[in-house]
């Protein structure tokens, strides 16, 4: 069983690509909650565990927690980021 992890850093519009957000500027949203990429994980196919404990090393002064994406071995980790940023913005729209 394999298991991605996504941080709320990867999608958010507030930071730069160096600060570690992953995806382009347009697909990106502004402070995105655990919550929401776990509702956008599910909406995909998947099952998400929510760690609300957990820092982002390049943010390790925000506990913003991660998400943990269970059985997604179909899927390349860019792939899922790319897809749980749509349907977050979609989420918010």
């Amino acid at each position: 069983m394999v298991e991605k992890v996504i941080w709320p850093a990867y999608i958010d519009a507030e930071l730069s690509r160096r600060e570690g957000r992953r995806v382009p500027q347009e697909v990106a949203v502004s402070e995105p909650t655990v919550d929401e990429i776990a509702k956008a994980v599910q909406q995909v196919g998947y099952d998400a565990v929510v760690e609300r404990d957990k820092a982002y090393s390049r943010e390790n002064w925000k506990t913003r927690g991660r998400v943990l994406v269970k059985n997604a071995d179909d899927a390349s980790k860019n792939d899922l980021i790319q897809a749980v940023a749509a349907y977050v913005a979609a989420l918010r729209d």
